[in-house]
């Protein structure tokens, strides 16, 4: 769970960082989470009862061979890894939104995903010197090295108090 910039560990650590702490280039690993079978059947039934989710049987014969994982099961998924590892506590005001969201392949019951972070963009606001826009690119990964899942995900953070 280290940042990659050069190979060197961060100057200051996720937790304490602020938005000029997120140097652009900087690659960040953000830990891993396995998917258990149980919670994407029950994602599923709350939030996109389709076959292939819900019902391992049903999906046995169904489009993807198997059953797999909702994207936005996936996407929240991503989403505990980029909070625990990444987006500052300290500094974090939520965000705009996420551009380029892509589902590239399966998401399946006992896959392990890691998931790495770039930043592209740290801005300071024109308006609200207080606060910037990070730009972040982030990318799941399977336990065999395949991209399953693609964003660009925007945060509002502070700046460094003066």
């Amino acid at each position: 769970m280290g940042a990659q910039s050069g190979g060197g560990t961060p100057a200051v650590p996720f937790q304490e960082r602020y938005l000029e702490d997120y140097t652009v280039g900087e690659v960040v690993d953000c830990g891993t989470t396995a998917v258990d079978e149980d919670e994407v059947v029950e994602f599923a039934r709350r939030f996109d009862p389709q076959s292939f989710h819900v019902d391992a049987h049903a999906a046995a014969g169904g489009p993807f061979g198997g059953l797999i994982a909702s994207g936005w099961h996936t996407a929240s998924l991503m989403m505990r890894l980029y909070v625990e590892g990444y987006l500052s506590p300290k500094a974090s005001l939520g965000g705009p939104g996420v551009d380029e969201l892509r589902w590239i392949e399966p998401v399946r019951p006992g896959d392990t995903l890691a998931l790495r972070a770039e930043v592209l963009e740290s801005r300071p606001s024109a308006s609200k010197p207080d606060r910037g826009l990070l730009r972040t690119r982030v990318e799941l990964s399977n336990q065999h090295g395949r991209t399953v899942f693609r964003a660009v995900v925007l945060n509002m953070l502070r700046t460094r108090p003066r």
